[in-house]
């Protein structure tokens, strides 16, 4: 049994999530010895990424991948600028170069400026290279619950900080529990403006999936028992978020996910443009698998860096008030949630 498949088990899930398991299983699958450029992709559209929109496309072209942005997918509402859009391509950028290393195949990563930027990987041919990050691609989540409100060791923090290392970006890490209170209060004074905000919340309805069916059918979005929520018929879906998601409850929720998690940490890019974006995107992921080789989980809190006028408080209170803050992250040890699923290669090659 896969990890996904045992963390699903957990909590219950797949008595009644119909197709969803093998559809998961089949795009989860380890490569073989010799994977094709498709087979490499696939473990690249795993990566992390905003609403699972998966707003990326892959051009193929001999031993050329280049990552383009999918404009069609972006979120003009909490993302109006594209900053998470490219954040997520340079996750998926990592998980490509990770995976081409270990099988040989090393790939020489360059950003493309212009009107549409985009990351061309050239694959090569070398030796095999271990990379114990690699086996941990298919089981990486955003596990958003509880965590078990323990402490991360010194030691495992020190490897978390040490996968995060890139070019041109920061990582800030905060464990004490003043620290962390006061992130807090940025992340509830963000999603108290978020949640005041009609276009957010009707942006964010777009993607959510409450039904097996709608999430196998997409391939996209937030399946709601990925989030640690109950699968209901598609058409009961939208009547108990208008009636349960709500300022105050969302409120609790991220203060009470806050304490009881290990730590926060926030990543900055030197610049705000998108090749560093895309930078912070390969920082995150490579923090992401380390932990989750670990058994530490991640989850996003972005809300002090999605509304503008909070971001300026929140770097100020970092320390660097002339930085943008480009991702507020919390971590800490928790069972896993039922895994996201991804769109089809062959949808997203072009």
């Amino acid at each position: 049994m896969t990890m996904a498949a045992a963390g699903a088990l957990a909590y219950g899930f797949w008595p009644r999530l119909d197709g969803y398991r093998d559809t998961l299983e089949r795009q989860r699958r380890v490569l073989s010895a010799d994977p094709t450029l498709l087979d490499l992709i696939r473990m690249s559209t795993l990566a992390a990424n905003g609403h699972n929109t998966q707003p990326w496309k892959f051009h193929v072209d001999e031993a050329v991948i280049t990552i383009l942005p999918d404009l069609s997918r972006r979120t003009a509402v909490v993302d109006p600028d594209d900053h998470h859009l490219f954040v997520s391509l340079g996750c998926a950028t990592e998980n490509l170069v990770i995976a081409t290393g270990v099988h040989g195949r090393p790939g020489d990563v360059s950003v493309e400026s212009g009107a549409e930027p985009g990351i061309a990987i050239a694959i090569g041919n070398g030796p095999r290279r271990d990379d114990p990050l690699y086996e941990t691609i298919p089981h990486r989540q955003s596990t958003r619950s509880a965590y078990d409100g323990l402490p991360v060791v010194p030691d495992d923090i020190r490897l978390l900080e040490s996968a995060a290392q890139q070019d041109g970006v920061s990582v800030l890490i905060f464990t004490e529990p003043a620290q962390c209170d006061a992130i807090s209060e940025f992340v509830v004074a963000g999603n108290t403006a978020q949640m005041q905000d009609p276009a957010f919340v009707s942006e964010l309805r777009e993607w959510l999936r409450y039904s097996p069916a709608r999430a196998v059918s997409t391939g996209d979005g937030l399946f709601a028992p990925c989030s640690g929520n109950p699968v209901v018929p598609e058409w009961i879906g939208p009547l108990l978020f208008k009636a349960f998601f709500t300022q105050d409850a969302e409120n609790r929720k991220y203060r009470d996910h806050i304490r009881s998690s290990a730590g926060i940490a926030v990543f900055i890019g030197d610049r705000a443009d998108p090749q560093h974006w895309i930078n912070v995107g390969r920082s995150f992921e490579r923090f992401a698998l380390q932990g989750t080789a670990l058994g530490i989980r991640t989850a996003h809190i972005n809300q002090p860096i999605e509304v503008s006028a909070i971001r300026t408080e929140f770097a100020r209170w970092l320390g660097m008030p002339d930085a943008r803050p480009d991702l507020v992250v919390r971590f800490g040890r928790a069972p896993s949630l039922p895994m996201s699923l991804r769109r089809p290669v062959e949808t997203v090659i072009v």
